[in-house]
């Protein structure tokens, strides 16, 4: 998933985005309201975080002009005033200051995950549980990095269709950093060591020329 981090207390920056990209999220940055808009006009991110400090424009002033101009991109607002119903008027969410790390992206992943009918999604004998974040198969736990877990989450929840490499490489992994031309098999390859190597039948099915495809019930 990539996130759009609207911060402009710079001391503030890298420890969010450290914390961020440690999650599996793709982080781009912007500093200013002027500069964050321009981005987020772009639809290229999956949900925003907007943290501004006085006296630049409020962060949930600029969530709803935001809303006014067309942008639909989950918002999440962090500031010390919250207003006392969630969502906000315009859909913005609120994470109150200070916060722990882990709260916010427990927000996030509410914000950005597709809301299928179970929490637990399952394919033959395959687990996951997508509030606890946990994977087992045939009852034994599978243990999953960050990034592991966010590309077999997104083949989970479009089992039985295909999942480009692009969407892979566009929801999970920052294409600015060095050697991405082969990450996507080197994720699919950890994958089918940890979920596939000991088991049957294998679940991790490629489609070549397309994608990658987790099998269908």
């Amino acid at each position: 998933m990539r996130v759009l981090l609207v911060e402009d207390y710079k001391l503030m920056v890298r420890p969010l985005q450290q914390g961020l990209e440690q999650a599996g999220f793709m982080v781009d940055v912007a500093l200013d309201s002027a500069v964050a808009t321009v981005m987020a006009a772009a639809g290229s991110h999956d949900v925003i975080i907007l943290h501004l400090m006085p006296p630049a424009e409020d962060g949930s002033a600029l969530a709803q002009r935001w809303r006014g101009q067309g942008i639909d991109v989950p918002l999440l607002v962090l500031t010390g005033n919250p207003p006392d119903e969630e969502p906000g008027r315009s859909g913005e969410h609120y994470l109150a200051t200070p916060f722990e790390m882990e709260e916010l992206l427990a927000q996030l992943r509410a914000l950005t995950r597709p809301a299928p009918k179970s929490p637990v999604l399952h394919a033959h004998d395959l687990e996951i549980d997508l509030r606890a974040r946990t994977v087992r198969r045939g009852g034994q736990v599978i243990h999953l990095t960050p990034r592991e877990y966010a590309v077999l989450e997104l083949l989970a929840l479009h089992r039985g269709t295909v999942v480009t490499r692009a969407m892979i490489l566009e929801h999970v992994y920052d294409e600015q950093e060095p050697n991405t031309s082969n990450v996507i098999d080197v994720f699919i390859r950890y994958l089918r060591k940890k979920i596939d190597e000991q088991f049957s039948p294998p679940l991790i099915l490629t489609e070549y020329g397309e994608g990658y495809m987790l099998r269908g019930d």
